[in-house]
């Protein structure tokens, strides 16, 4: 119990150290540029506090239970050595983790002209599908740029086919896929896999996971939107009120339990795939499995706070700031740097991010320090979220941003090593995460609103350019590795050579 206080307080730690950037910029923002009626800022200042204590329980559940079971699931399931329990078996758990997942539900009921099952269905058929091929892809050891290459054709292709109102929508469905949910699940199972191959490459190749379950919703919805054109309009969130502290105390009291069953009906399915996964063939200890169900539990708790204080204090937020500052008539352009200052502090919030950061620190040996990855994330966030805002303030089509994004970052896949291809393109799902999608996707409409623009066009696409632009960051990061190692290596010999000569 004690060794549990001490973790849960390191977590509590880190989640104070990420969510304190942005807190401090909107209060600076609420004094300044922006002021922000009283009640709204009390709700913004406790939901950040629910979000710290959130993400603490969250990230300590993660490591204890999501984890271990997906490590488990994907050692046992690759150990059998039948190619159609692979199949099977992976199929179901990308559908399961994917409807667990709270993302898609924000971006599904926003989303106007589909109902909400049908795209929480269809993105989930998606992820379960490009799951099965990123495991065989572990298996058979495939490349993963071709995979890459040939994905991202079939999707920009069919792209050009379906209506404009939609194109943003579709990209941003790739992105909240892989959320606090699916990423550690996923990722965990990636290891398992792999770790039944012998090979140095193996460990490196659990990585990529994440890059091809973001392509699975992305084609998924796409062919979707031929048979459910967006229409409809674009409903902003309601602002909260409250005439005095009992008042704003009621305001999350009244939220906790929507959000609590919400995050009660996304778990259930994995914590039965795990019961009778238990049952039918893992059969570990009973030491092992109360450890999973108490992670399983803070796992819960964690997510229905954090849930809780970023729709109640956040969300609204992010829309009204949005908004006053679109609104300054002769300063609109700074919502584009504020966006950019916005969106490199935001990504340290994101829950999956650390658990990406720590997995890699873990494969690499230290090679690539979860300092390095969290430097270039908040790079590639910012420089995402300032196109994003040029978008907002513009109106340009968000193919002008993803095509050669995309473009670049598979060129760059073939001049880099390949485990920072993998990682680069596992980042970019994992920063769009719900900060993403609850403060910055909001703080664009808010401001697409202000404006007079076209929300659906405009400000949708936030989460898809928060997705694209790591991949380029990281990449780069990998050149300079490269370059590093090869300057380690030619210096090498010339210092053995002084040795001998004295």
């Amino acid at each position: 119990m004690g060794r549990t206080k001490t973790v849960l307080g390191e977590k509590v730690r880190e989640a104070l150290a990420s969510v304190l950037p942005i807190t401090a910029i909107v209060l600076a923002l609420s004094f300044t540029l922006s002021p922000i009626p009283v009640d709204i800022l009390l709700a913004f200042l406790s939901g950040a506090v629910l979000l710290i204590v959130g993400m603490g329980f969250f990230t300590l559940g993660a490591e204890a239970a999501m984890t271990p079971i997906g490590e488990q699931v994907g050692s046992r399931m690759a150990a059998s050595r039948k190619l159609w329990v692979v199949v099977s078996v992976s199929f179901l758990i990308g559908v399961i983790v994917t409807i667990s997942e709270p993302d898609l539900q924000v971006l599904a009921a926003q989303v106007p002209g589909i109902p909400n099952m049908a795209l929480v269905g269809i993105v989930a058929v998606g992820v379960g599908a490009f799951l099965v091929v990123a495991l065989l892809r572990i298996l058979f050891q495939v490349p993963l740029q071709w995979l890459l290459i040939g994905s991202y054709t079939v999707v920009f292709l069919l792209a050009a086919f379906i209506p404009k109102d939609f194109l943003a929508i579709a990209f941003d469905a790739g992105g909240v896929t892989t959320g606090p949910m699916t990423v550690p699940f996923i990722m965990a199972l990636g290891l398992g896999v792999s770790s039944i191959r012998s090979d140095e490459s193996a460990a490196q190749d659990s990585f990529g996971l994440v890059a091809l379950c973001s392509v699975g919703p992305v084609l998924a919805v796409l062919i979707l939107a031929l048979c459910y054109p967006a229409s409809g309009t674009y409903t902003a969130a309601a602002l909260p009120e409250a005439a005095d502290s009992r008042a704003l105390g009621q305001l999350f009291l009244h939220a906790f339990p929507e959000y609590a069953w919400e995050v009660l009906e996304c778990l259930a399915p994995i914590a039965a795939f795990f019961a009778v996964f238990q049952v039918v063939s893992l059969r570990l200890k009973r030491k092992k499995v109360l450890k999973i169900v108490v992670g399983i539990l803070y796992t819960y708790i964690g997510l229905a706070v954090f849930l809780t204080g970023v729709n109640v204090g956040f969300l609204p937020a992010g829309s009204y700031l949005g908004r006053q500052i679109a609104g300054l008539a002769s300063f609109r352009w700074l919502l584009v740097p504020i966006g950019m200052l916005m969106g490199w502090f935001i990504v340290q919030a994101e829950p999956a991010v650390h658990v990406l950061n720590r997995q890699v620190e873990e494969i690499t040996a230290g090679a690539i320090p979860g300092s390095a990855m969290s430097a270039s994330l908040s790079i590639g966030v910012a420089v995402s979220i300032g196109f994003a805002m040029v978008r907002v303030l513009t109106g340009i089509s968000i193919f002008w941003f993803l095509v050669p994004g995309y473009l670049a970052a598979v060129a760059l896949s073939f001049t880099v090593p390949q485990m920072f291809t993998s990682i680069a393109f596992d980042s970019g799902g994992v920063a769009s995460g719900p900060m993403t999608a609850t403060f910055l996707l909001p703080f664009a409409q808010g401001a697409c609103e202000a404006l007079g623009g076209n929300v659906v066009t405009d400000a949708f696409g936030v989460v898809a350019m928060v997705a694209m632009t790591p991949l380029l960051t990281i990449q780069l990061l990998g050149l300079v590795y490269q370059w590093k190692l090869k300057r380690t290596e030619e210096t090498a010999p010339v210092e053995e050579e002084e040795i001998i000569e004295l």
